[in-house]
């Protein structure tokens, strides 16, 4: 009898850039068979097949390496970022770190992507994806509903601006958490936006 797999997603964390160092690519490297491959995702995540017997001892590893597991399905992506090009306090490095670990994982009716961008340059795309922080000086500016993909692509809107870190995590994680209750089933959440409309979500954010 085959042993069965599941599918968990990794990457190095946020930092500069999406990289990986060469233990972490080793640690990898060890569950994989001689034909198996690793998918790369547009969201700076690599996509694994680990045995889901080992699940628990596998992630571990991958965690001493520094590597960051996230379940695959209908959850929070992990926060797609820029590269923080002009330094991690001036583009706010931590608190990109501390939204993803609120966020991230988070599960939801579809799967969700949130993107971040240091500076209004956008490097990190916040405005094409269905959750966008964009920071400006000292302030976050909080865009929902945008879409990449398909001939009705478009721009997320402006929801919020110049909210501190402790609001930005706040109203976020408000926004989460009245889509997974309020979402109808496989409702992508851009369509919950416009469903719901801007007015009635602000009225929900406290």
């Amino acid at each position: 009898m085959k042993d069965s797999k599941i599918k968990i997603a990794v990457n190095g964390g946020i930092n500069y850039g999406a990289k990986l160092t060469a233990k972490q690519l080793m640690v990898l490297a060890k569950h994989l068979g001689d034909e198996e491959e690793l998918e790369l995702t547009t969201f700076q995540q690599l996509y694994v097949e680990i045995l889901e017997e080992k699940k628990e001892e596998i992630i571990a590893e991958f965690k001493e390496a520094g590597l960051h597991c996230y379940p695959v399905g209908n959850y929070v992506k992990s926060l797609r970022t820029c590269n923080f090009c002009k330094g991690s306090e001036e583009e706010g490095m931590p608190v990109a770190i501390e939204l993803n670990n609120r966020i991230a994982g988070t599960p939801v009716p579809v799967t969700l992507r949130p993107a971040y961008t240091g500076c209004p340059v956008g490097c990190g795309e916040p405005l094409m994806n269905d959750i966008g922080v964009m920071k400006t000086r000292d302030t976050y500016s909080l865009y929902i509903g945008g879409k990449s993909k398909g001939n009705d692509a478009s721009v997320g809107q402006l929801f919020k601006d110049k909210l501190s870190p402790e609001e930005l995590y706040s109203v976020v994680e408000q926004l989460i958490d009245l889509y997974g209750r309020q979402g109808k089933k496989r409702e992508q959440f851009h369509k919950f936006v416009k469903r719901v409309g801007n007015e009635a979500l602000l009225e929900h954010i406290k």
